[in-house]
């Protein structure tokens, strides 16, 4: 092919010719511009033409006189490359929609994951682990002592044996309620007491607690007020208190107490680093998996008596998710485990090839009796995922 010299233009938009009109830059009309010599005939026929397709822009087409023509093909401007990359969820579906693509409606807007987050809907349930067969044993027992105890009295005259099974019951009933106030206490403590694993030794199948710093896995989270970027773990909960007469937050919610109105909380697949060996493995975490997090949340919005005037960020976040702004007496909490914390894992370990993975147990952890706290066998369903960092103190870079 042949080629043509290009006049210099110093940068000189009137100086640009048919460039500057096809950019609509005004008052080069009666600029003249110098026409170039014709191309050759085999230049000529080489020359294709851009064809775009409907709403695509305007169209540049090499005219056989050498000049640039411009056809518009639709309404818009004419896209100018500037060589800058932008990121977001590429989707090949065709529907837009992926497992991990993130949907923001605006800067305050309710972010919306896809199936690759698991959404945690409930409270983590840290329930008893009682044989049924004691449960029964102690009901027939409990029984059989009263209409022994009764019998003695009505026959005798003597209640001894009825004091005896109330000191019973009354024990036992006592012993439930320190279970049901300690049970949650007591798990954690289980948990800060169960042995680290060295992942390098750990075997396939088998249930270890691991401890490291966390990265973000494909797709990392942001909290939905304080918008904490790169986070493995968010959780944003909306309490209220519940006077004599006060509306109630939920169908469980009590008089003079706090009851949980609104509840958001997300997690996803993200990796570990093992502290005692430095190898780093994949916690299933995401697309729906069985997820117990104990991560403590700090109050960032509190709304009081006193105080009930409303920020333009905590109006903007009640807005975007259909809340109402009564005069209640309000309490916004939220948690997060960002990139670089340091965090406790539970879970059974999993090895395909060279990937080390920690999926969530099939059975529900217990911690057995702890006799000298007396409390009775704990469990919790699921992986367990507990963070001792100050979410205002500084993590590891990573």
């Amino acid at each position: 092919m042949s080629s043509h010299s290009v006049p210099y233009t110093g940068g000189d938009p009137k100086k640009s010719g048919d460039l500057a009109k096809m950019l609509q830059i005004p008052g080069i009309d009666s600029i003249p511009i110098p026409k170039p010599s014709p191309p050759s005939s085999s230049s000529h026929q080489n020359t294709a033409s851009v064809r775009s397709g409907p709403n695509s822009g305007p169209v540049i087409r090499q005219t056989g006189s050498g000049h640039l023509s411009r056809k518009s093909s639709g309404s818009g401007a004419v896209p100018i490359p500037t060589g800058l990359f932008t990121s977001g969820p590429v989707d090949d579906s065709g529907d837009g929609k992926s497992s991990g693509n993130v949907n923001r409606p605006g800067s305050m807007g309710k972010t919306v994951y896809g199936s690759g987050v698991t959404s945690l809907s409930e409270e983590v349930n840290v329930g008893f682990r009682v044989s049924r067969a004691v449960v029964w044993v102690l009901l027939v027992v409990v029984a059989m002592s009263l209409l022994v105890g009764a019998f003695m009295m009505v026959a005798v005259n003597k209640a001894v044996i009825l004091v005896a099974v109330g000191v019973v019951i009354v024990a036992v009933v006592v012993l439930f309620v320190w279970n049901c106030v300690w049970g949650r206490r007591g798990f954690l403590g289980f948990l800060k007491k169960y042995r680290d694993v060295e992942l390098r030794g750990a075997i396939d199948g088998e249930y270890v607690k691991v401890t490291g710093v966390v990265t973000c896995g494909s797709i990392p989270l942001e909290s939905s007020y304080q918008r904490v970027p790169r986070c493995v773990y968010v959780s944003t909960e909306l309490y209220e208190y519940k006077g004599l007469d006060g509306k109630s937050a939920n169908s469980k919610h009590r008089c003079f107490s706090w009851g949980s109105r609104y509840s958001e909380k997300y997690v996803a697949d993200f990796y570990i680093s093992d502290f005692q060996s430095g190898l780093r493995a994949l916690v299933k975490a995401g697309y729906g998996a069985k997820v117990a997090p104990f991560v403590e949340p700090t109050t960032v919005v509190d709304v009081t008596k006193d105080n009930k005037e409303l920020s333009p960020n905590f109006l903007g976040w009640l807005a975007d998710r259909k809340l109402s702004t009564d005069d209640r007496i309000m309490r916004l909490k939220e948690g997060y485990i960002k990139e670089g914390s340091t965090v406790s894992v539970m879970g059974v370990v999993r090895k395909h090839d060279n990937v080390v993975m920690i999926v969530p147990s099939l059975e529900p952890v217990s911690t057995g009796c702890q006799w000298l706290c007396c409390l009775l066998p704990t469990y919790v369903e699921g992986l367990v995922l507990t963070c001792d960092d100050n979410q205002n103190s500084d993590v590891i870079p990573v």
